[in-house]
């Protein structure tokens, strides 16, 4: 029996093993985000909606009836030709996906810088004060959350026009809240160290405590949140312009091109396909930079 114990006992022991090299082996071979690579697509596609104005024949705002909704024309004469096809109105469906990047670029670089200074300040006050502060502050914070950012954009679209600085700040205006959540929670957990407590002690004030003591510790995952947030941003500005509470035409913004598009869906299918792709390839590589930013920064994940 003893013998017979200790073979069953050898047995799994030999089981475990194989499956805890197994588990390496799978972690070793596992894909890992290049961000080189995906920095530099991103880098390349802000650079480009930049400079395609410069150097390419077609306007991305004034077309030509002759060339309207032209097929996809994927040859050598690169600058010659319109490589993605034209739209409803002659113009070149390949420059205007890269200066629609410009808009939406510019619109989460303005909603999440607002956004997030704002949930930054709101929850690091919040989670440091408590008490009565704290639970105004967290109401105000919970009615913000309870309003869809779609409502609001298209409340204020409908009272003011659809403009690029609106649908920017009806975005921050919404996304404060989220990251005022969210750092409140981690401002709790350092208010009560023993840093904080012996700064207290020395006769620090709160906003010197809050800019000198919380500040630093939160910034990893303050950043992170914005990393993550970048394509969530993207999608909002993209899903808007679709409803018309977005940029106005004759912009090219993403949405809208793919709003107008629809009524040629079955016969020009490059018109609502392009700026579909382009959306989906950048809110991509955003949340992948993301996530591999969170690895970097966040320890629990390291």
């Amino acid at each position: 029996m003893a013998q017979q114990d200790t073979a069953l006992r050898f047995q799994r022991n030999i089981w475990a093993e194989m499956g805890r090299t197994l588990k390496l082996v799978v972690r070793s071979i596992r894909p890992r985000v290049i961000p080189e690579g995906l920095l530099f697509v991103l880098l390349l596609m802000v650079v480009s909606s930049f400079v395609i104005t410069l150097v390419s024949p077609f306007d991305p705002l004034r077309g030509n009836p002759r060339d309207r909704l032209l097929p996809p024309d994927l040859t050598w004469q690169f600058w010659d030709v319109h490589v993605l096809g034209t739209d409803e109105q002659g113009r070149d469906v390949f420059v205007r996906v890269l200066v629609g990047a410009r808009y939406s670029f510019t619109v989460a670089l303005i909603a999440l810088g607002v956004g997030g200074t704002v949930g930054l300040l709101v929850g690091m006050v919040s989670g440091y004060m408590g008490g009565k502060v704290d639970s105004l502050l967290m109401r105000i914070t919970d009615s913000v959350l309870a309003v869809p950012v779609i409502f609001l954009a298209l409340l204020l679209a409908s009272m003011f026009g659809p403009s690029l600085t609106l649908l920017s700040l009806a975005l921050a205006s919404h996304l404060w809240a989220f990251y005022a959540r969210m750092i409140r929670g981690e401002t709790l957990s350092l208010a009560h160290r023993d840093f904080v407590k012996l700064a207290k002690i020395a006769g620090a004030g709160a906003p010197r405590i809050i800019v000198r003591h919380i500040f630093p510790h939160v910034t990893s995952t303050w950043t992170v949140l914005l990393s993550l947030q970048v394509g969530s941003a993207i999608l909002a500005e993209s899903s808007l312009s679709f409803l018309g509470a977005g940029i106005p035409p004759p912009a090219p913004a993403w949405g809208s091109m793919a709003a107008k598009g629809r009524r040629y869906i079955e016969t020009a299918w490059w018109v609502s396909v392009y700026p579909g792709v382009a959306i989906l390839v950048t809110v991509l590589i955003f949340n992948l930079l993301g996530d591999w930013l969170r690895d970097r920064l966040d320890p629990r994940f390291q």
